[in-house]
């Protein structure tokens, strides 16, 4: 796969043959708030997945282009080899919030906790999903999410605000709130983490895989020796992620 770098906004990865650069720049628009996001839809036969992407803190802003720094490109590039329709969808986070507005310090062995209702970020990340399930025909069963870092709490939170719409979730290198364990256990979860990571220790991973475990949830969690936070490059660009998320559907 030949790439590119283009000084935008950020570092943004342009994979030849592939339509990251030409992924639509939308803004999702609610109760006075706003959510700038980009999405495709790769071809293929069928009705398509959806995979929702959360990107990390670092990427926050409202450029509508640094949350592609990082993982869609490799996903888009696994998904034009595999030839697999799907609509790919990247919100970014303002500065100065997240995802999920998680209570507590999720570095204790009890986690974080998730209380009242949901942000509204992730308010209108439903918005957007809803929207997108419509309007590209989407298979119901086949809605995905995954996210770094800060996306990887965004992942854990979204599933359990909104258990029934995802077939299967991979947060890596977050955390979140082990006390919803038994409303997310029906979704699969494949969890990643460096074991070395001293931003988002691995214990807010292992936390979480242990409450779902607990809970009857499916889950596996992956734990790279010696890696530090950016446990995200090696998890995407494995094609057996990819692989393992488009199998899942939801019952």
């Amino acid at each position: 796969m030949k790439c590119v770098f283009l000084a935008l906004a950020g570092m943004v990865m342009i994979c030849h043959g592939l339509p990251v650069k030409e992924m639509k720049r939308e803004i999702f628009k609610k109760e006075g708030s706003e959510l700038p996001y980009r999405w495709v839809r790769t071809p293929g036969e069928g009705n398509p997945a959806l995979v929702l992407f959360l990107h990390g803190a670092g990427e926050r802003g409202d450029d509508n282009e640094a949350q592609l720094v990082h993982g869609v490109a490799d996903l888009l590039a696994w998904l034009e080899k595999e030839g697999k329709a799907a609509v790919v969808v990247a919100p970014q986070c303002p500065k100065g919030v997240w995802w999920a507005d998680l209570k507590g310090d999720f570095r204790s062995p009890e986690g974080g906790r998730l209380e009242g209702e949901a942000s509204p970020r992730m308010t209108m990340i439903s918005g957007i999903v809803d929207q997108l399930v419509e309007q590209e025909k989407v298979d119901p069963k086949r809605v995905y999410v995954t996210g770094l870092s800060m996306g990887g709490f965004g992942t854990f939170a979204a599933v359990a605000r909104r258990p029934e719409l995802f077939a299967a979730a991979i947060p890596v290198c977050g955390g979140g709130d082990p006390t919803k364990a038994g409303v997310m256990k029906q979704v699969p979860f494949r969890v990643f983490h460096g074991a070395a990571d001293q931003i988002v220790p691995v214990g807010a991973s292992e936390v979480m895989v242990k409450a779902l475990r607990e809970a009857g949830g499916k889950v596996d969690l992956e734990v790279y020796p010696g890696v530090g936070h950016d446990s995200w490059t090696r998890t995407y660009r494995n094609p057996e992620v990819w692989k393992w998320l488009f199998e899942q559907k939801r019952k």
